[in-house]
Parts: structure tokens; sequence; C-alpha cells
């Protein structure tokens, strides 16, 4: 009897929903026996707010970035395997994927690897977007207001979000390590599986489902997954032996950072997932199959962020019983009380600050329930200025007020408490996202940048 060929399919080793934040040794050698055809694991994103696009720097440590990125270098080497990393350094801007070529390099010399690497850059110069804003080519998504050039160039940093060719590109001209700037949470599993020319949905609607790494299982903290992608769908199962997949635990994650349950825009595609069917392989494992998608104009969403000011916080805590009774109606006087004095005695009108209150305990997160007054409210006061010396000199202003203020002003003062002292804390520089915004293209790297280089060469002589 002659032996069938083997069906073609196409193994994507995820470690982790970000690098940086770890997978099990155990976890990730078991995925690594497995042989995958890559690794792919999402660098970072805005998740975290404006700061980190807006300084360029990583919400993750370098110490454990570097742990996470050896061990995923160091499993490339064995495998002879492709590597990808999107949105480096967090946010994906210039810095970020220097940040992260730095520890690649300087892991490859500590541990005698060699490899090619591919830089792919992402960031825009916002005056760079002021002809494409003036074409017609940049559109606002809801609730974005149209974007002027007023607001484009407030931004400090921009990044495109870029789709999975550019990296795919990367790839196929020689790259085995490819570190690249923002890229949506999927272009970076779907690379290759797509370059390879398996179905459009199913490796998109893979890349979606194992984004996060181990959210998709459930013991979320072991680690990983494994994708298998082949002509008719694709399975999925943990890295972890002790770890199980679901139908349940993977159809959730298309609910996941996702206005619709069922489609999930791309760059020049969306997945439809509507009559997706999830099937339990085993006690582990779960195939996906009839994922679909559709060819769309080729769009890139902006992400910019730009500074606003200075901040400065005073934290302080309340357990006085007659004052949590009326809580609504004291901090409605502190605030008229303290607003007063900022204008009258440090001369500072309304419009050169902002007075912000944050009762955690009552209604900071969520409204309050209409039920027993809380014992204790913990009292964020937050001040933004135009510098850090003015925010700070109004909230040491606002300092006895926070520590001593009462309901009535006639009652004997209360007494509050601060957690630490100098009870200010200087937040420095805020930010803001400045764009929530989508740009037409004529080609899907019209956005990108790609630099290849060698790394871990023997230094000459």
């Amino acid at each position: 009897m002659i032996a069938a060929d083997p069906v073609p399919v196409c193994k994507i080793l995820v470690p982790s929903g970000v690098l940086g934040a770890g997978c099990p040794e155990e976890a990730l050698e078991r995925g690594v026996s497995l042989v995958p055809d890559c690794i792919a694991v999402d660098g970072g994103s805005t998740d975290s707010g404006p700061y980190y696009l807006g300084t360029g720097t990583s919400k993750m440590t370098r110490r454990a970035t570097k742990h996470d990125l050896k061990q995923l270098m160091l499993a490339r080497d064995r495998l002879q395997v492709p590597l990808l990393v999107g949105s480096c350094g967090t946010c994906g801007t210039d810095s970020g994927v220097d940040w992260m070529a730095d520890i690649a390099r300087e892991i490859a010399r500590e541990e005698g690897l060699t490899a090619r690497i591919a830089l792919v850059y992402s960031e825009q110069l916002p005056e760079n977007l002021l002809p494409l804003l003036d074409a017609g080519k940049i559109t606002a998504l809801e609730p974005a207001l149209p974007l002027t050039r007023e607001r484009l160039l407030e931004c400090d940093h921009v990044v495109g979000l870029l789709g999975y060719e550019p990296l795919a590109d990367a790839i196929a001209a020689g790259a085995d390590i490819v570190l690249s700037g923002r890229t949506t949470d999927t272009a970076v599993l779907s690379a290759v599986p797509l370059m390879r020319g398996f179905p459009v949905g199913a490796s998109w609607h893979a890349a979606k489902t194992a984004e996060c790494g181990g959210l998709c299982t459930v013991q979320t903290r072991q680690g990983g997954v494994m994708l298998t992608i082949d002509a008719g769908g694709f399975d999925i199962e943990p890295l972890h032996a002790a770890n199980q997949c679901t139908p349940y635990t993977v159809s959730a994650h298309l609910l996941y950072e996702n206005s619709d349950p069922f489609r999930l825009t791309e760059p020049g595609v969306i997945l439809d997932a509507r009559d997706a069917e999830y099937a339990a392989i085993d006690a582990r494992s779960v195939r996906v199959t009839g994922s679909r998608a559709e060819i769309r104009p080729y769009t890139v969403k902006l992400e910019g962020s730009g500074a606003t000011g200075y901040r400065t916080m005073v934290f302080s805590a309340i357990a006085d019983p007659k004052l949590l009774a009326r809580f609504d109606e004291w901090l409605g006087n502190l605030e008229a009380f303290l607003r007063m004095g900022i204008s009258n005695v440090l001369g500072i009108g309304g419009d050169d600050y902002a007075l912000e209150f944050r009762p955690y305990g009552h209604g900071a997160l969520i409204p309050p329930a209409p039920a027993a007054p809380p014992h204790e409210v913990g009292l964020m006061t937050l001040v933004s200025a135009t510098t850090q010396e003015v925010a700070t000199e109004i909230a040491r202003y606002c300092n006895p007020v926070l520590l001593h203020f009462p309901l009535n002003l006639d009652d004997p003062l209360p007494s509050f408490a601060f957690p630490f002292s100098p009870a200010e804390v200087e937040l420095g520089r805020q930010y803001e996202f400045k764009l929530n915004h989508v740009v037409h293209l004529e080609r899907p790297d019209q956005l990108s940048r790609t630099v290849i280089e060698t790394i871990g060469e023997p230094a000459h002589g």
C-alpha cells in the first residue's frame, strides 16, 4: 500500500499573550516538541493608556522582556523556524522596535546565536500624514470627530497598525526573526499561514483566538497555545499538558475587545465567524471550522498620543460615619470650597487647571448603590495644570483641607488620613489619545519601513 501524502498544516506556537508575561518552561518545551512552523507573540498594545505611546517607552520591564525573548530565540534556533514579535516596546514606536532589537543583539552575543533580523517600523511623522488627510484618505471611527490638521500635529507619536503583509515580506526576504512596530494583535500570528496560502478565514480566526495566549484556555496562567491550521479550519490546544481548551473558552474569545462577537475587522479583510462551529477533539483540544473572510479596501488604523499637561495626586482615607452618611453632599461642599480658595488665594482661574475627585469605595468606578453608607472611602484628588509646579502648588493648597474638612461649617474638624508623607505625588507629564481614525492605503506596506541585519556574528579584528 502506498502511504498517502500528509495533509498540509501550519503550526503556530504562541507562548503567551504578551512578551514579558512569561511562559512556564515545561509548557514551552512541550510546544517545541510539537515542531511548530513558527513562533509568534504580541509585544504590547495601547491597552494601558496613552502614556506609553506618548513617551515611546515600554510598559514591560527590560529584564522580563529579555527573559522571554531569550527563551524564544533559543527555541527558534533549535527549530530553525521564523520568530515574530509584534508591537515591540508596548506601542510599536520606532524607539520600541530599536529597544527590542538591542535586547535581541545582547541575547545573540551572550548565547552565541546568529540570525537574520528584520526591523519593521510603523511609526509615522504627523506632518507626513497631512497629504493623506488633505486627500480625504483619513476617516474617523466612532465616536471620534473628523480629523483636523491641528489635532494631527498635536501628536507626539503616531503609529499605524500594520497588517500581516510587511511581516510576511520580511520572512520572504530571509529574516529569521521579525521585530515589528505596531501591528494588529492578530497580524503577527496570521502572517506565516497567510503567506503560505492557508485559508484566510481560518488563519485570521485562529490568530484572533490565540492573540492573548492562554486566555482562551481553562487555566489562563499556564502558558500559551498551539494553533494547527489546515485547508478546512484549525485546531487549538494548550502548550501545557495539564491545561485545557474547550469550545466555550475558544468561542468566547471573539468577544474579547470586539464590538461584534462574530465579525472582526482587520486591514483589508473582515473575519466572518457567524457560521463557525466549535467541537471538542478530546478533553484538551478544540476544532474550529466554518470561518470565512470578506476582502475589503485596505485600511490601517492610526493611533496617536500627545501631551496635555502635568498632574499631581493626593490620596486621603476617610472613615467618619457622619460624613460618609452624606458623602455626596460633603464632596460637593469640598470642591466648592477648594475652587473658591484656588481662585481667591492662589489667583489661578478655573480655565488654568482641572480638579478631579475619585472616591474609591463610593462610585469611583461605578455609580454607588442606594444602600447603607460605605464604612470607608479612599479619596483620590487629581490636579492637572500646564506645568508641574502649578499642579503641585494647587495640590499643596488642597492638602490641609483634604485632611480636615467638616460636613457642616460649625462642626468640629474631623481628621482623615494620608497614607504617605509628603501627601502630594507628582505624576509628571500627562498624555491623551488624539486619534481614533483609519487611513485608506493603496498598498499594505505603504506605512512600513523594513531594515534587515545579521546579529550575533563574531567580531573581526
